[in-house]
């Protein structure tokens, strides 16, 4: 049982809302436009909000699926852990798109909250207040991944959920690698908080 809810957090995660919607809606390949990203960042730079909005429901909707499919199979063991981070990893590495596909921060959300309403609200915060700040996405999404593990640990979880939280920031952090480096040359596009389309 438990194998088959990992494969089906897997193909979950695999799942590429941001394709789908831009090529259904928009009729767009969004692979081909912006960043070449298939998160609802991009979505949202290309295509404006009323299309990333529901990207961002759904990659966040399928991480909180995962780990509640876990958490009903086996709640006292390890397994929606495990279910988080693949479909997590399946966002990022998706079987239907090659292998290439998104970041991972919003479906990371989507696993928090089914894991821990109270860290995730901690972790919203903090990044929200980094974006209104900054104006930079993937700086509030990076710093974000990297309080994970510190708020498990000072909200009382034990240790698996801190490891748990040193893999997602360690997944975050890699697939922002090309944010990271225009982040520190000074290049790294600002989030526009005018209203478009």
């Amino acid at each position: 049982m438990a194998v088959v809810i990992l494969i089906v957090a897997y193909l979950l995660g695999s799942i590429p809302f941001g394709y789908i919607f831009a090529k259904t809606v928009g009729k767009t390949d969004i692979r081909e436009h912006g960043s070449g990203n298939i998160g609802a960042t991009n979505v949202l730079r290309v295509m404006g909000w009323k299309l990333a909005l529901p990207v961002f429901i759904f990659d966040l909707l399928k991480g909180f699926l995962a780990v509640l499919l876990a958490k009903v199979a086996d709640n006292g063991s390890l397994l929606p852990l495990a279910a988080g981070m693949l479909v997590m990893i399946g966002h990022s590495f998706p079987l239907f798109l090659s292998f290439k596909g998104g970041k991972a921060a919003a479906t990371a959300i989507g696993v928090l909250l089914s894991l821990s309403g109270w860290v995730t609200l901690a972790l919203f915060a903090a990044a929200v207040l980094i974006l209104a700040i900054t104006r930079y996405v993937s700086l509030a999404s990076v710093v974000g991944s990297l309080l994970v593990p510190i708020f498990f640990w000072l909200f009382g979880f034990d240790l698996p959920y801190i490891i748990f939280g040193l893999a997602v920031a360690a997944l975050v952090v890699f697939r922002h690698q090309a944010n990271i480096k225009r982040l520190l040359n000074g290049t790294e596009p600002k989030l526009d908080f005018g209203s478009r389309h």
